[in-house]
């Protein structure tokens, strides 16, 4: 996990066997109602394979990048739009943003 004061960058939110190895769902979800109670979004960069969005109220965006590819530019700029609109409206929101390892896009 990296983080900043309002960037957190995971690995994929999991469950079943991966939770093992990535980081659980539950968890996850826990750990932001907890520490920042309304005020993240979740960015979900993996194209491969998505999840139920109630466990984060609905809060998630998805934005198709295949593993190990450059995102193309039209992707690359409703990103950071969003993101920008996002951290806008409060001072005290944050994103969570993740792909399937964490590092790789």
């Amino acid at each position: 996990v990296f983080s900043t004061d309002r960037i957190i960058a995971m690995s994929f939110p999991s469950s079943g066997k991966q939770s093992f190895y990535r980081n659980p769902i539950k968890e996850v979800a826990r750990f932001l109602d907890t520490k920042h109670p309304d005020h993240y979004k979740v960015y979900n960069l993996c194209s491969e394979k998505g999840y139920d969005p109630k466990y984060f109220h609905y809060r998630v965006e998805r934005i198709f990048i295949d593993d190990h590819n450059v995102p193309a530019l039209q992707d690359m700029l409703k990103f950071t739009n969003s993101v920008r609109e996002w951290m806008s409206q409060d001072e005290k929101n944050i994103i969570a943003i993740h792909c399937k390892g964490g590092k790789g896009r």
